[in-house]
């Protein structure tokens, strides 16, 4: 078994953690490949680097939180790469296993006591030719007013329709994985990972009547910008672009996913109930 270690090196203790991880791989012989990034600021240099290495990963292993993640996620997606996410972070939908049973996991892992859960992605092209970098999005796209500037117009087509213009901060177009991330924090609704859906959700609309709505995950979204600033800003998954307003977006499902490790009781149900308290008293 080859498994391939990616961290959020700006995470204080994170060199115990990855240490940790190496010595439990030693020990069942599993062949480790690192990050360039762990690699190199942990002086690590004694491990194969991903993905130099052109032997077959069976799984890649996320130290961190869930910006961590999605970093990863961006890293080895098309490399079909299934991911499990160690949370050593705060709040972590995507790194669900935390470091205190970290070792009862990976004996799983290695034991083959797990399940793959697929995730949906979106994509986003642009007008100008294309795709954007890092195009795919496991939690969102946002399209967002640039520095000081005054709240953005976006108008907004689905299937070829005129649905409105968002006269807003910015937009939100979000994965039902997504859901409970940037959407959550601006008012939009949770969605269960397993659910077929995208969400737009506008950001400090200047409308009371605007509010967020989930259309099948089938449908395709075209956006058009205007911007006092002549300018505007994408975010994927939080990776920004600074594009001018002329530059129209056409997003949809990718036809990629995400694989995402699941093992002991960790689900969604359970996460809303540790993370949000849902159902305490």
């Amino acid at each position: 078994m080859t498994i391939a270690i990616f961290g959020n090196t700006t995470k204080q203790h994170l060199d115990e953690e990855i240490q940790h991880l190496l010595d439990f791989m030693a020990k069942r012989d599993v062949n480790v490949l690192l990050s360039s990034e762990l690699r190199q600021n942990l002086n690590l240099r004694q491990y194969k680097q991903f993905p130099d290495s052109e032997e077959p990963i069976d799984f890649a292993v996320s130290v961190g939180g869930d910006g961590t993640f999605l970093t990863t996620a961006a890293m080895v997606g098309e490399y079909n790469i299934p991911i499990l996410g160690v949370n050593f972070g705060h709040l972590g939908f995507l790194s669900e296993v935390s470091t205190k049973d970290v070792d009862t996991i990976l004996e799983d892992l290695v034991t083959g006591n797990y399940t793959i859960e697929q995730r949906s992605l979106l994509r986003i092209t642009s007008s100008v030719g294309g795709n954007l970098a890092s195009s795919d999005a496991l939690n969102e796209i946002a399209v967002m007013k640039y520095g000081l500037s005054s709240a953005i117009a976006i108008n907004c087509a689905v299937n070829g329709e005129q649905l409105t213009t968002y006269t807003a901060d910015g937009l939100m177009v979000a994965t039902p994985t997504g859901s409970t991330a940037y959407n959550m924090s601006v008012g939009g609704p949770i969605m269960v990972p397993q659910a077929r859906g995208i969400i737009l959700t506008p950001v400090a609309s200047h409308s009371l009547t605007v509010r967020p709505l989930v259309v099948p995950d089938d449908w395709k979204i075209d956006l058009t910008v205007k911007s006092r600033t002549g300018s505007y800003l994408v975010s994927i998954d939080g990776r920004s672009q600074i594009l001018n307003d002329t530059v129209t977006l056409h997003i949809e499902k990718s036809p990629r996913t995400i694989k995402l490790v699941q093992v002991g009781n960790n689900n969604f149900i359970n996460d809303l109930k540790s993370k949000l308290l849902w159902g305490s008293n």
